[in-house]
């Protein structure tokens, strides 16, 4: 599928750009319980102004892209805490807006990208790092759809396809954003050079080469230093801007939903990414605006 020439793939011709880092790590800092099932999406109900504000220091420490809370909102996520299809479609599109608003606070333009998690996001039970559901191609797309469908509606300058851990995942992704009107970027959580769910990245990456709806690919939500391999690979395999952001470099403990280990990431290593590819690159979990705002000085 073709999309049109859009203001942000001219950005990205010119130059990288600086996404932001992990929103649940500043919504933590900021004193949010985040501990409930659907993590920083509860607070698209119950603490809005929490999510604008979080968005905001990502703003100030220099951020281009920002990725809405949007992440584990879904329609049967939130139908779980008895909220209607109106209700659930109204908070995804909500997203999208406390992003924007924080945008405008800044000095010069920064973008919006509406975060699509994984399925495995949904049922929070660190499925998302393992992937194979159990569901075909055609059900996950039929899951993924409609809250595609609110997520364009909304306005973003993109959809971030984020956190995929398995091609077939990103297989439905990219037929449930067909027809959207909005480029997207395609993004995997890998191991080494592998998705999580264990198929070779170069694999994964070639979903995306001849398609002109997706604008960069790469990775998240990784190791950092698995980062250098995988953009070198993205940039090979499709021939397009290289997308990454990895965590920390904690490692995040589903059964006791706590973090361990030392942080790693290390902003130097964007020159090594800058030139192997990469045209977004920002941080992941516990990557907060204090090392965005090296990134953004070693970009600027």
């Amino acid at each position: 599928m073709s999309v049109p020439t859009t203001p942000l793939a001219t950005a990205l011709a010119r130059g990288p750009l600086v996404l932001d880092g992990g929103l649940s790590n500043q919504l933590a800092a900021q004193g949010c319980d985040l501990s409930d099932e659907l993590w920083s999406a509860r607070l698209l109900a119950d603490a809005p102004e929490q999510i604008e504000a979080a968005h905001a220091a990502y703003v100030r420490a220099g951020a281009q892209v920002l990725i809405t809370s949007s992440y584990q909102a879904t329609f049967e996520g939130f139908a779980r805490r008895g909220l209607g299809r109106e209700e659930a479609a109204a908070l995804l599109r909500r997203s999208v807006e406390l992003a924007r608003r924080a945008a405008a606070r800044g000095e010069r333009e920064v973008w919006v990208a509406a975060s699509v998690g994984p399925y495995g996001a949904m049922l929070a039970d660190g499925s998302e790092y393992r992937g194979r559901y159990g569901l075909s191609v055609t059900e996950l797309e039929r899951f993924h759809r409609p809250r595609v469908e609110e997520l364009a509606a909304a306005g973003p300058d993109v959809l971030a396809l984020e956190t995929v851990p398995d091609a077939d995942e990103a297989r439905a992704l990219l037929r449930a954003v067909r027809g959207c009107g909005l480029p997207v970027w395609l993004s995997f959580s890998a191991t080494g050079e592998h998705t999580r769910a264990g198929r070779p990245l170069t694999e994964a990456f070639a979903l995306a080469e001849g398609n002109d709806q997706v604008i960069a690919v790469g990775v998240n939500c990784c190791e950092p230093a698995d980062a250098d391999r995988a953009v070198e690979l993205a940039a090979r395999v499709t021939g397009k801007p290289v997308v990454v952001y990895p965590n920390s470099g904690e490692g995040w403990d589903a059964r006791e939903r706590d973090w361990r280990g030392r942080p790693t990431f290390d902003p130097s290593r964007v020159g090594v990414w800058q030139a192997a590819g990469a045209r977004l690159i920002g941080g992941c979990c516990r990557v907060g605006p204090d090392r965005i705002a090296e990134l953004a000085g070693l970009l600027g």
